[in-house]
């Protein structure tokens, strides 16, 4: 696999739901986190994961969102990035 998302790893059972769910709380608390590894040694930023998804930005900033949107949007968002390979 080139270059995998975080959602290939997933799929592919590299990397877990809790693992995924894990970097969702991490971020959700400290939105400057920079570097989550998962148990597979790829490592993800996940600021810049969320930075990189404007859909995710967007509901982070908005006043009105709720929680499960905002921690959907930031799901979302890491699946998407491509964590660095071991």
């Amino acid at each position: 696999m080139a270059d995998p998302t975080t959602g290939d790893l997933f799929k592919a059972k590299i990397v877990t739901d809790d693992e995924v769910n894990t970097a969702v709380d991490i971020f959700m608390r400290a939105a400057d986190v920079r570097l989550f590894r998962f148990a597979s040694g790829h490592t993800l930023d996940l600021a810049a994961a969320v930075r990189a998804s404007r859909h995710a930005t967007a509901t982070l900033t908005e006043p009105t969102a709720k929680d499960g949107s905002k921690r959907s949007a930031v799901r979302t968002a890491i699946l998407l990035a491509r964590p660095v390979a071991p």
